[in-house]
């Protein structure tokens, strides 16, 4: 197939680059403007409970929690109750509940001097909203109005607040940020391919199909956003992973083309040549690395499956244009790949077999595989024990950098203030509240609630309560918490909403007797529901990554070994990533060095995002080295000699491509936003681990340790991939003789008739 493939494009090398600019043409009108129909939000699961309360309170009784949080802070020497601070807050108050998408606009002076609303010293307060709409609109209107508080004159300073101002700050410093990382990326990896291939036209053409590939991505985004919701964060990943992949793939080919040149084949002939290997080898990359992302799919939360819509098209479109157009390009080029030297010009023909350092560095592991094996393996171990204690949570404000207005606003309300207003457990209660006995049923169960550990107070429709007493009666202040056959009950806590605390309150809420159905909803509520339904589903998501990766790899080895032993290594190797993420971001190490604020948890969404992604990069490298192992094995029966040359042959470009990879998501470290700084280095540091230690020693001590082993299957196994396998096309040996092995059968018969000769002395 690949064969047929390589020969159809050198005949249509022209109409190949023709589509190819045509489609970049199209892809990048039109894409240009996804950023219109990307969302900052998806964060929610809309089956939870919590979710499901929510909807009933803004059904029922238009009320959800409040998103929006205004902090008037009283000039020196001035406090919240002097005339001219008052008049600025009412009036804060007044121009909010004149807005028609904003509800329950409240604040310290129109309650009358509530004290939760106030800080401890009496010089600050606040006034709570809530704005209503979808995430989009949410952002929008809060950008306006903050302005629009903001000229509000008077002896205080106005700063907004609240997660919606959160969220549409995280969003545009991600933005700034994303422009920063391609500014810094695309030069430095420019001068990098210069440095691996020694000429600017081989240098550029990698650069290129990365373009190409963001740009048709975009495309593609703007197509699933127009009937879905897409994450504007998924920009992330697909211009990162979109010039990583690109640049990898296209290494691989070019480097394959060059040596094809070297061993004296036609340009034509090194193209077909280059697809039915070099080629095969990237389709299967994708696939692993497509499969891995796929599995975010199963997750019902957009933010996560925006991800897959964004990372299966740019792997998709890296892979196609790495080798359908990248190979038309290599047709036409032919030796002139190597046109405009920058560096000094280096020999195309192979080396000696067994002269190069990777495979010196093979052999001395081989040597003693027990050893170096169980040394990394140690290491890694020893890298992932901090993982056993990860602890995750929903972002929030600290994942902005301190001098963030709406950062600067939370911060002030955790030290400053009692009470989290904005943090509060809001149960809905679905009744007939006009039922004889409601009212003292409500009031027993608002009672009960109010006696917990960290309540400050309780709001129902029957009265405030604090401690198990009643401190204000029922009126102006509690009248909008029932109406329509439904009651409200919010629970104000002393505690982070974020902290195991709260979430310790929200279980005896959720544990205690109400009269009627009733529902939690609120900020802990969220975490603790979106924490489950993640968890309920990655099962499955792990099962169908390690199921299908373990297939795609059978089919390309004809082994159970290898493809077991690949995700073994995979799991092991990023364990030992996880455990140094939850050491720098959850406990706080080198947060001076990256300048972001630890709140003792991880964003729940990233691990999983990072182990979808990284997971399929190290499957990257795998097949990237399985493949010429394979090739060698193949044409040699020799599984020693194999190990070592497939890491030779490999290891510069594996070595370059890795360090390419890691340089595109190194600068997202260069993000104010924590957990971009999270996904950035924990990638980075998946693929250096994996392109290192994983490769260079784990995989050739395994092998060795195996030994014939390596390429079993159980005879049905193995009849099934003689049939529906891929297998190499004819190879040449190093005298250039073309040998027809039929993809790897006849090592199979070896291995069942005869015990193949370990040639290759190990030192």
């Amino acid at each position: 197939m690949f064969v047929r493939l390589g020969h159809f494009v050198v005949r249509r090398r022209k109409a190949m680059l023709v589509l190819t600019a045509v489609f970049f043409v199209v892809a990048a009108a039109a894409g240009s403007s996804v950023f219109s129909k990307l969302s900052t939000g998806g964060f929610e699961d809309p089956t939870t409970e919590s979710r499901r309360a929510a909807a009933l309170l803004e059904e029922r009784l238009g009320d959800t929690s409040p998103n929006l949080v205004v902090l008037v802070t009283a000039d020196d020497g001035a406090r919240v109750d002097d005339p001219g601070v008052a008049a600025m807050g009412t009036e804060l108050t007044r121009i909010l509940s004149t807005h028609e998408d904003v509800v329950n606009a409240a604040s310290y002076w129109s309650l009358g001097g509530a004290a939760p609303l106030a800080s401890r010293d009496g010089t600050e307060a606040i006034v709570l909203a809530t704005v209503t709409g979808d995430e989009d609109q949410r952002e929008e209107l809060v950008a306006s109005i903050s302005e629009e508080l903001r000229a509000v004159p008077g002896p205080a300073e106005v700063r907004v607040g609240g997660m919606t101002e959160v969220y549409r700050e995280i969003g545009e410093q991600i933005e700034s940020d994303l422009a920063l990382a391609e500014m810094i990326t695309f030069p430095v990896i420019l001068v990098l391919l210069i440095f691996v291939f020694g000429s600017l036209v081989a240098s550029s053409l990698p650069l290129g199909i990365g373009i190409v590939s963001i740009a048709g991505t975009f495309l593609t985004l703007w197509v699933i956003a127009s009937v879905t919701q897409v994450s504007v964060f998924s920009i992330n990943l697909t211009t990162g992973l979109g010039l990583g992949l690109a640049v990898d793939y296209s290494l691989f080919v070019v480097s394959r083309f060059r040596e094809e040149l070297g061993r004296g084949r036609t340009p034509h002939d090194a193209v077909v040549r280059t697809i039915d290997t070099a080629g095969r080898t990237v389709v299967f990359s994708a696939a692993t690395v497509a499969i891995s992302l796929a599995a975010l799919l199963i997750f019902p939360i957009s933010f996560l499956r925006s991800f897959a819509y964004a990372g299966i098209p740019v792997v998709a479109i890296s892979a196609i244009t790495s080798v359908v157009s990248l190979g038309a390009a290599l047709a036409i080029l032919g030796p002139r790949v190597d046109a405009v030297p920058i560096l000094r010009k280096r020999s195309r023909s192979p080396g000696a077999s067994g002269s190069g350092m990777w495979h010196r560095i093979a052999m001395a592991v081989m040597k003693r595989p027990v050893v170096t094996g169980g040394a990394v393996i140690a290491l890694l171990v020893f890298l992932g024990l901090p993982f056993l204690r990860i602890a995750i949570a929903t972002a929030d404000d600290r994942v902005l950098p301190e001098t963030a207005e709406s950062r600067q606003v939370h911060d002030t309300l955790r030290t400053d203030f009692d009470a989290n207003e904005a943090g509060a457990i809001q149960v809905a209660i679905e009744a007939d509240t006009a039922t004889p006995g409601f009212d003292a049923a409500i009031s027993t169960y608002a009672s009960t609630l109010s006696r917990i550990p960290s309540v400050s107070r309780v709001d129902s429709p029957a009265g405030i309560y604090v401690s198990g007493m009643r401190v204000v009666a029922p009126g102006p202040l509690t009248e909008h918490l029932t109406a329509g056959g439904a009651a409200e009950v919010r629970v104000v806590m002393s505690v982070d909403p974020q902290s195991e605390e709260a979430e310790a309150v929200l279980a005896t809420v959720r544990d205690s007797a109400a009269p009627g159905a009733a529902l939690a909803a609120g900020a802990t509520a969220e975490v603790v529901d979106i924490r489950a339904s993640l968890f309920s589903r990655l099962p499955l998501a792990l099962t169908l990554i390690a199921l299908v990766t373990f297939v795609v790899l059978f089919l390309m080895t004809g082994s159970v070994l290898v493809p077991a032993k690949a995700l073994v290594m995979n799991v092991l190797s990023l364990s030992a990533t996880f455990g140094a993420m939850v050491w720098i971001f959850q406990d706080g190490h080198l947060s001076g060095l990256f300048g972001f604020t630890p709140s003792g948890s991880l964003d729940l969404t990233t691990p999983i995002l990072m182990f979808c992604i990284a997971f399929g990069l190290s499957m990257d490298y795998e097949v990237f080295l399985l493949s010429r192992i394979k090739e060698e094995y193949d044409r040699t029966g020799d599984n020693t000699a194999s190990v070592a040359a497939g890491l030779e042959k490999t290891g510069k470009i594996v070595t370059a491509a890795a360090a390419l990879l890691a340089i595109v998501f190194i600068a997202f470290t260069s993000s104010s936003v924590s957990f971009i700084q999270l996904f950035g280095l924990g990638l980075a540091l998946a693929v250096i681990v994996d392109a290192t230690l994983v490769r260079g020693v784990l995989v050739p001590a395994f092998m060795r340790l195996a030994g014939r082993a390596n390429w079993w299957a159980p005879a049905p196994l193995r009849r099934l991939h003689d049939r529906f396998g891929l297998h190499e096309g004819p190879t040449d040996d190093d005298d250039g003789t073309v040998i027809d092995v039929g993809g790897g059968d006849a090592a199979a018969s070896r291995d069942e008739d005869t015990a193949p000769s370990e040639t290759a002395p190990v030192p």
